[in-house]
């Protein structure tokens, strides 16, 4: 699979670093609390910027804006971040083979940071890491990936994506690259459609 393609661009959360459940408790907890008219909130909002949430759900209301995001904060700071099992393995691979590699997250350079002090090595194992300051239009357009294989000089054709979100997914398939989906924090059969490949872990292409 791997000689097929010239870059291999990869979501952070729930793709490289096991977060999705803390996120989903956290989201679930903020849901609760300031959107409760919203039904599966924490689902609803899988994969997409801070921003994006805020536009979304929470436009005109500052203060709630201001209180999520410095609970958000303290929450990313004291987070646990576990790699997926054969993340770093199948990176170093990839490299190897002479496939560029990326990190494309709607996350912000905040998280990064928090991200950076736990895992001093990420930097390292990919060739470039584009956050939500990197583009305009979170997840689920196609924008990060689109803006991600420009930034190689590579089709988007060309280019393999790693997703586990339902946002994430569309916006893969969208840039029309081929799509791996993790079955890391949705079950597989609800995945499926939006991809063309599904593993549970980067062991699997190991």
């Amino acid at each position: 699979m791997i000689e097929r393609f010239r870059a291999a661009l990869f979501d952070l959360d729930g793709v490289v670093i096991d977060t999705e459940s803390q996120y989903s408790r956290f989201w679930a907890q903020m849901g609760h609390e300031f959107r409760p008219d919203v039904d599966d909130f924490a689902a609803r909002i899988k994969g997409r910027t801070l921003q994006g949430i805020f536009d979304t759900w929470f436009a005109g209301r500052t203060e709630e804006q201001r209180e999520i995001t410095r609970r958000l904060n303290d929450y990313e700071a004291r987070m646990e971040y576990t790699y997926i099992r054969g993340t770093r393995a199948y990176a170093k691979r990839l490299r190897e083979s002479g496939i560029r590699t990326a990190i494309v997250t709607s996350s912000n350079l905040p998280k990064m940071n928090c991200l950076y002090r736990a895992r001093p090595e990420l930097p390292e194992l990919f060739e470039r890491i584009f956050t939500s300051e990197d583009f305009t239009a979170g997840k689920p357009a196609p924008d990060c990936y689109l803006h991600a294989a420009a930034a190689f000089g590579i089709p988007p054709q060309e280019c393999v994506v790693f997703e586990d979100s339902i946002n994430g997914l569309r916006a893969g398939r969208d840039s029309g690259a081929y799509v791996v989906g993790l079955a890391t924090s949705l079950p597989r059969e609800v995945i499926a459609p939006l991809c063309d490949k599904v593993i549970d872990h980067f062991e699997e292409l190991l």
